[in-house]
């Protein structure tokens, strides 16, 4: 597996991300894109966020601390890929 870090934000990752959660998780008909504000359009509810953190999870082999579920990281997916990075460099 490649980390996020070596991957440009729109790599393999956050593609795979965007898949997931516009086919798992959105509650939106509209499709989400790397910028879409998740919570603000309510394209994703609080049990589609812990969906995304266990994803993150998963996919990423980081562990994402529930303090850290927060509207800075968690807002768009392009919020979350820079967390993630920020995760993996600990």
């Amino acid at each position: 597996m490649t980390s996020v870090e070596e991957m440009p934000m729109n790599g393999e990752v956050s593609d795979r991300l965007v898949a997931f959660v516009n086919d798992e998780v959105s509650v939106s008909p509209e499709p989400i894109a790397l910028g879409t504000d998740l919570l603000l359009t309510g394209s994703v509810d609080s049990l589609g966020v812990i969906r995304i953190s266990q994803w993150l999870e998963d996919e990423l082999g980081i562990e994402v601390d529930p303090i850290d579920v927060t509207l800075e990281n968690f807002q768009t997916i392009e919020r979350m890929m820079r967390y993630a990075q920020s995760r993996m460099s600990h």
